[in-house]
């Protein structure tokens, strides 16, 4: 039987930094490293393993445990591989205290090491599932793009739940809120710094754009509510303007994060943040920035195979999360999804990331005694 934390300590030992993150030809990027492991591993547990190329040198990891008989129902378990970026010493495995530390020991190697532990060990005990295929995709890109998981459902794959690998605290994860980047720019008029009434200040109107987005905006925000995700959220990241000091600036640029609840949609938002701004004599343009949707999730915690699960964890009513994930990609492509895993979201991506033995533990056992009673 592979342990869990075995596997964690090499996973973690092998950098699959996401490369977008970070200047190119950057040591440790990329998860191929990952991904042959994990190929490795899994075809010597007798899984039927197979690469997705998704970019070059970068694919999804497919490793299936088939049935006795013929297949009527599939479970998906799906953690990312990628990690963000850290220094060498975030990549040398640390069990201390009852935790093991390093980058993406959390953030999620460690549920991919419970995913494909119970997979594993399922699939060299005596019995498995007379009826149903459980296939693990670790998946690449889930930090930037998630274009690993959009390209596993442009595959047209159908399941009857994928569970997701992200830190949730062994609980089981229903709903979590989408997220919007919004470019937003306003125009001015360009003059000469010494003469600055001849022009019209894009950079000083943007800093009221700020203003209203996190102030008036934000108040509103929080009017909102849902029953598992609160309210919806907004962040201004980042700005960029101008040219030079003696140049009225004619253009301006913001970054925001706007986080979204079910019933939202960037269509939506955009009305709402341009009328906001009108009523206050602004005026601006609002663009998608980051090129690809990212919907909330909300998956009825009612359907039979999100109820087996809670039940294997014994846990009555369904959570929410504010963080955005693969569950979300694969959910709208048609499959029932929730998120799981062993550790913390508040370590992700932190400089001493950490997930406890007893969490990963946990996680393992759950996840195989759910496996054992799939039909």
């Amino acid at each position: 039987m592979i342990q869990a934390l075995t596997l964690l300590r090499e996973l973690v030992a092998l950098p699959s930094v996401n490369p977008a993150f970070v200047p190119p030809n950057t040591p440790g990027t990329g998860e191929k490293r990952v991904a042959d492991f994990l190929l490795s591993t899994a075809a010597k547990a007798t899984l039927d393993v197979e690469f997705q190329e998704v970019f070059p040198n970068r694919s999804n990891v497919l490793a299936r445990l088939t049935p006795r008989g013929r297949i009527k129902h599939r479970i998906v378990l799906a953690p990312h591989m990628d990690t963000v970026g850290g220094t060498p010493k975030q990549f040398d495995p640390v069990l201390k205290g009852g935790r093991l530390y390093g980058r993406g020991a959390c953030d999620t190697k460690g549920s991919i090491a419970a995913m494909l532990s119970a997979l594993c060990t399922l699939a060299q005990a005596p019995g498995r599932p007379a009826q149903t295929e459980i296939v693990f995709a670790g998946l690449v890109d889930e930090e930037n793009h998630q274009t690993g998981s959009r390209a596993l459902a442009a595959t047209g794959l159908r399941a009857d739940l994928a569970i997701v690998g992200e830190p949730t605290g062994l609980k089981v994860v229903t709903a979590h809120k989408g997220d919007l980047w919004l470019t937003i720019q306003t125009r001015g008029k360009s003059a000469h710094g010494a003469c600055p009434e001849l022009g019209r200040n894009a950079v000083h109107a943007m800093a009221r754009v700020v203003e209203i987005l996190e102030t008036t905006y934000a108040a509103g925000l929080r009017r909102r509510r849902h029953p598992l995700l609160g309210h919806p959220t907004i962040s201004v990241g980042s700005i960029s303007g101008g040219t030079q000091p003696n140049v009225v600036p004619d253009r301006c640029w913001i970054s925001a994060d706007r986080r979204t609840l079910p019933g939202e949609t960037e269509a939506s938002v955009k009305r709402e943040i341009l009328a906001a701004l009108h009523q206050r004599g602004l005026r601006a343009s609002v663009a998608d920035g980051k090129g690809a949707p990212c919907f909330p999730l909300e998956t009825d915690s009612r359907l039979p195979w999100v109820q087996r699960l809670m039940a294997c964890v014994s846990q009555r009513a369904p959570v929410g999360v504010h963080y955005f994930c693969d569950a979300s990609v694969l959910a709208h492509a048609g499959i029932p999804s929730v998120v799981f895993g062993p550790g913390d979201i508040a370590q992700a991506h932190t400089a001493n990331e950490w997930v406890s033995r007893r969490s990963l533990e946990g996680a393992t056992a759950s996840l195989l005694r759910f496996l054992q009673e799939l039909p």
